[in-house]
């Protein structure tokens, strides 16, 4: 996708042959796969959904990052108002709607790319920079634990503790060595990286799409999703910056998203604009940019009707309303972005999509939930 200052995004070639062959190995039950976990994803595991890490106890990383929905907000009364999930300290709210915890291993460490502009790191800001450790989504993990918003744990010494009392105890010494826990900085970097290792898995990161069995001839698309890919990969030019298999490119965009007035951190902070990755940067040149998320299991939910929230801000409450967003954003009666600089006007906002299309845009993103059970015999 285009930046707002207009140079063409410099995206990796869609890597379609090497994800087929790893679909290969992944497709089936997503249950199935967890029994295949290294010791390091199965610590990452324990970390992550583990209640008593939190201050008080009771908030995992689960709680905002639920499987059933994709790893992302698995609370639809919150999903339906301001998308921000409470942190384990009573009465705390984050300020962003939970990203996917899925499908951001490949995301490098923070840079500057002349066309594309920033690339990489993790959070919607990009805060987490890889920088310190080489990997963003490690750093990306250790941040919940320590955010008086989130799991509020006053110190990492707090959280080692907390671990080396777990009954996952033992496995992390297996893992990391019986001296890790005389270094309480090395433990928690430990922490971070068990649980991106976990995140990288193919119980998290699967691959089992219909999308998938469909690229393995494994399944047929339907009239309906077969035009709607053809949409995503053309005339709707989302595949400009949702590119396959990741379906992201790991750059930044403003979409001028609206303000999202029911976020209570908003109620509490009247006056705060969410600048994403220029606030981190402290770049005006970048104000209103958020990383683009991944669209894998972006329609996947436990139930029919189940609501999920959609962009930073949790503004949008289903996938017909944010595809007619970006096809009618500048054309349409939608209220104010929240910051109207640095906005992309080269991929979103009057894309001349019908309504039929759009819903055909819809049918294609169904196809990317993992889990999809296919056939054993080739469709052809």
């Amino acid at each position: 996708m285009a930046n707002s200052y207009g140079h063409q995004r410099s995206v990796r070639a869609p890597l379609l042959i090497a994800a087929a062959l790893v679909v290969l190995l992944l497709v089936g039950a997503a249950p199935a796969l967890a029994a295949h976990l290294t010791p390091t994803e199965q610590l990452g595991k324990a970390l992550f959904f583990d209640t008593n890490l939190s201050s008080p106890v009771g908030q995992a990383c689960a709680t905002c990052h639920g499987p059933e929905v994709g790893w992302t907000g698995p609370d639809q009364s919150v999903n339906r108002a301001g998308a921000v999930y409470p942190g384990a300290f009573p009465g705390r709210f984050g300020n962003r709607k939970p990203p996917s915890a899925a499908y951001g291993g490949e995301s490098p460490i923070l840079y500057f790319d002349a066309q594309a502009g920033w690339v990489g790191g993790m959070f919607w800001d990009g805060r987490a920079t890889g920088k310190t450790l080489g990997d963003p989504l490690a750093e990306q993990a250790k941040g919940p634990f320590l955010n008086p918003l989130e799991m509020n744990v006053a110190t990492a010494a707090d959280l080692v503790a907390k671990v080396k009392a777990s009954h996952y105890a033992r496995l992390f010494t297996k893992v990391w060595g019986a001296g890790i826990w005389s270094d309480v900085d090395a433990a928690y970097v430990a922490i971070g990286r068990s649980i991106a290792a976990f995140e990288r898995s193919p119980e998290v990161s699967a691959f089992t799409s219909k999308y998938d069995a469909y690229l393995q001839g494994r399944a047929r698309l339907t009239g309906r999703e077969s035009q709607g890919m053809a949409l995503f990969m053309g005339k709707a030019k989302c595949s400009q910056c949702h590119v396959p298999p990741n379906f992201t490119d790991f750059n930044y965009d403003n979409l001028g998203v609206p303000r999202n007035p029911l976020n209570p951190f908003y109620v509490a902070n009247p006056n705060w604009v969410d600048s994403g990755l220029g606030g981190y940067l402290n770049a005006a040149s970048e104000n209103g940019k958020f990383k683009v998320p991944t669209l894998r299991n972006v329609a996947l939910a436990p139930r029919p009707g189940f609501v999920k929230a959609y962009t930073h801000n949790g503004y949008f409450k289903s996938l017909r309303d944010i595809v007619h967003f970006y096809n009618t954003r500048d054309v349409g009666h939608w209220p104010p972005p929240e910051v109207a600089a640095n906005m992309n006007t080269t991929q979103v906002g009057d894309l001349h999509l019908t309504r039929g299309e759009e819903l055909k845009i819809v049918a294609f993103l169904k196809t990317l939930s993992d889990g999809y059970r296919s056939s054993p015999w080739p469709c052809h």
